[in-house]
């Protein structure tokens, strides 16, 4: 991967001479955990030991659907070594739980309504012992025909008692009866994309002696964690506590209860510490993926390609449970037409329940899927009209003061035509030379059996939005204290690191605010005031938020009496570099002097603006923020083979301000990838409700070798005024928006269609006539 990206980032903030460590916002401040994740010493949930420890196995369904006709656990009971063997009788408080609807069963009891669901778990002195005790518990199915195609889960017999439809949004927008000169209609299908953490679940359940538990997990939302967990073991929230670990990186909620319940339930029965190590399979088979999706399009558009009317279905696959699936339909409707300006939008957007894996939270969850198939729909308008893809989308796209077709305006920045301008005339790769010498430039890579003379180049570009926080009506709050005490600060936030950079964030703004270098974050537990859940950039903005106000009112603790002393106000008082200076040069000291060995500490909440629901029509301000992003993709084709390989993404971002150079170049880059393992390679099989390959080797990542080099072209600073410090999330919208970049170069290079994702061989072979 090229390191333009990084370069383009840390240009201005590098100083000609390296005087001091970088401190403060706009630094490249290094990550305070680098160094142990880089020498393994970093304690993740799977190293976790404590006296006496059992270890736990869970027994799942290999089928389906089905019906349970009886569990016998007697084999597994009596096997030496096992101490405890946990079903759905032994759930002591709600049996039924979620992280959105409440449809999720701790354990089947009756009905088996996905493959890899949990029947039972076992706690044993050894982890051979447990899997093996997991085994041996006897269950009798009755096999039920499976639903898995959500077009047919509408006329489908019930598979909960909820049935299967889980939400449906109609938006309406506009006039119904206007049309288009031009029209343009499409298909197009969006596979199943794993999360893939870097690390299977893992986690250690410790019993208290109040009869409480302590659950020792990678949790990215730990009071949401706890209030299920304590619901589920019938006992009060202060009974159960989380404690954070290492979080090996999250690209989607690790809410996994499949895991962490059993767990707590072993403990509490045994009276041991529990250990839980999830085989990579076994985390296929107990964690949500991102939708798969179905998807109908309509654009009409006038004779110089002005966008009249978009009307759309969209179907999202939810699973078995209903789990996150009505946030992401809600981001699917509400963005179905993308950073365009639409004055007539008619969307149909459905959730249904399936008997495939469960479905939830994945970054850009909804707004990826219709990203793909509103940017295919425009590629076909600028073909149809004899325009530029480029200029097409330029004629269309969205500013600030534009109306979304959920009626709200959207009055955040929104510098759409800047960054598409800015991929479109950034200067294109070379072209691959045709000689041995450089065969590892074609598709398929080295020693590809492709020919120099079938390869294809194209361009490709793709425009993509994302909201920030929860949407809807969500509470958005998280609460933090800063403590200030012999020169050294410490950040106590309940937001999770998941590797966005929170922590490192965190220790940039009290160094900001106080001037004070040395600044530590405590490690997360429910102890601490809830932060809310690590995903959508909440932590940047809410979290972020509140760590400044309660270093702010830290500061205006330390001024005052220096401001009362002197006879002048806080305000005309300024910290730099660790010294209060006065604005006339009378007062010069430093932070440590001033605070005379006393403690400083606040407490403070940071809640965004409120949203409401969308209504009836598909109507309401859902949102609090949107982030944009362009996305040119270079491919080249093997149009005999159907082998792609990315030759560059170029990328501009609407970033708000930067915090973190490296940080956010970095985060950048990981989502840009990301979105090509949706494009070309990840595709979570389940041929009739069965996981196939549940395991790396039939799951394709992308590697460093697959990574092109991704040129971040520019980022757009145009602060939003109603968020902390004015910055925007970044992970998310390089996910949505790469896909569709991909798939429209493929198209350039091949005239085929490219309507489903990821993009297979056969969909970019030319057959001559």
């Amino acid at each position: 991967m090229s390191n333009e990206a990084a370069t383009v980032q840390t240009a201005e903030a590098a100083p000609e001479e390296e005087t001091a460590p970088p401190r403060g916002l706009g630094a490249s401040l290094p990550a305070a955990d680098a160094r142990a994740k880089t020498e393994g010493t970093f304690p993740y949930a799977a190293d976790l030991w404590a006296e006496g420890l059992l270890w736990a196995a869970v027994l799942r369904s290999p089928h389906p659907h089905a019906r349970i006709k009886s569990i016998d656990t007697t084999h597994a009971r009596e096997m030496p070594g096992v101490r405890a063997v946990v079903t759905h009788e032994d759930v002591p408080g709600t049996p039924v739980l979620g992280r959105g609807k409440a449809d999720r069963p701790v354990f089947a009891s009756e009905v088996v309504r996905h493959h890899g669901e949990p029947l039972a778990a076992v706690a044993a002195d050894h982890p051979d012992t447990a899997r093996m005790a997991a085994a041996a518990v006897i269950v009798e199915y009755e096999v039920l025909d499976p639903v898995t195609d959500p077009e047919q889960a509408f006329e489908a017999e019930p598979l909960h008692p909820d049935g299967n439809l889980i939400r449906h949004i109609p938006l309406r927008h506009g006039d119904a009866d206007a049309v288009g000169e031009v029209v343009v209609e499409g298909l197009y299908r969006i596979g199943r994309q794993d999360p893939a953490p870097i690390g299977a679940e893992a986690g250690l359940a410790v019993p208290r002696p109040d009869g409480g538990v302590e659950l020792y997990l990678a949790s990215t939302d730990p009071h949401g964690d706890r209030d299920t967990a304590a619901a589920a073991f019938g006992l009060q929230q202060d009974q159960v506590k989380i404690v954070v670990t290492g979080v090996p990186g999250a690209t989607a909620d690790r809410e996994d209860q499949s895991f962490q319940l059993p767990l707590g339930l072993l403990a509490l029965k045994t009276g041991c510490p529990v250990k839980l190590a999830a085989t990579r399979e076994e985390s296929f088979l107990g964690h949500t993926h991102r939708h798969p999706t179905l998807l109908r399009y309509r654009h009409h558009a006038d004779a110089e390609g002005k966008l009249v009317k978009v009307e759309a279905q969209i179907l999202l696959d939810a699973g078995a449970y209903a789990g996150t699936s009505s946030d992401a339909l809600a981001a699917a409707v509400a963005f179905a037409c993308g950073p365009y300006v639409v004055p007539n939008a008619f969307i149909e957007g459905w959730a249904v329940r399936t008997n495939n894996p469960p479905s939830g939270h994945v970054r850009g969850e909804g707004a990826m899927q219709v990203c793909a198939a509103y940017e295919a729909q425009m590629d076909k308008l600028a073909k149809k009209l004899g325009l530029d893809p480029a200029e097409v989308r330029l004629r269309n796209v969205m500013a600030t003061g534009d109306v979304l077709p959920t009626g709200q305006t959207v009055t955040c920045p929104a510098p759409v035509a800047e960054l598409l301008e800015a991929v479109r005339d950034f200067p294109l790769p070379p072209l691959p030379k045709d000689t041995p010498e450089d065969e590892w430039l074609l598709p398929g890579g080295p020693e590809g059996a492709g020919e120099p003379a079938a390869v294809r180049r194209g361009v490709g570009y793709g425009l993509g939005m994302v909201h920030m926080l929860g949407a809807e009506g969500a509470d958005e709050v998280s609460t933090a204290t800063v403590r200030v005490q012999n020169g050294v600060a410490t950040v106590l936030c309940a937001a999770v690191e998941t590797g966005q950079g929170f922590s490192t964030l965190a220790r940039q703004i009290v160094q900001e605010t106080l001037g004070i270098d040395e600044v530590h974050v405590v490690p997360v537990d429910t102890d601490q005031p809830p932060a809310g859940a690590g995903c959508r950039g909440r932590h940047t903005w809410v979290s972020g938020g509140a760590v400044e106000r309660a270093a702010k009112m830290v500061r205006t603790q330390l001024l005052q009496p220096l401001a009362h002393k002197f006879g002048m106000s806080t305000e005309l008082l300024q910290i730099t570099d660790g010294k209060i200076t006065s604005y006339d040069g009378v007062l010069s000291t430093t932070v440590t002097e001033a605070m005379d060995g006393k403690e400083l500490w606040a407490t403070a909440q940071c809640r965004p603006h409120p949203t409401e629901p969308l209504d009836d029509a598909g109507q309401g301000d859902a949102f609090v923020g949107i982030a944009f992003c362009a996305v040119r993709a270079v491919v080249d084709v093997d149009i005999e083979l159907g082998s792609v390989r990315v030759v560059e993404l170029a990328v501009a971002q609407d970033v708000g301000r930067v915090l973190n150079p490296a940080q956010l170049a970095a985060r950048i880059e990981a989502g840009v990838t990301q979105g090509l393992g949706a494009a070309l390679t990840e595709n979570l099989r389940t041929p009739r409700g069965l996981i196939r390959h549940p395991d790396l080797t039939g799951y394709a990542l992308p590697t460093a070798l697959d990574a092109p080099d991704i040129r971040i072209v520019k980022l757009v600073e145009e602060r939003d005024v109603v968020a902390p410090f004015g910055a925007k999330a970044v992970s998310a919208v390089p996910v949505v928006t790469s896909p569709a970049a991909i798939a429209s170069a493929v198209r350039a290079a091949t005239g085929r269609p490219v309507n489903r994702l990821p993009i297979r061989p056969q969909a970019a072979v030319v057959t001559s006539n």
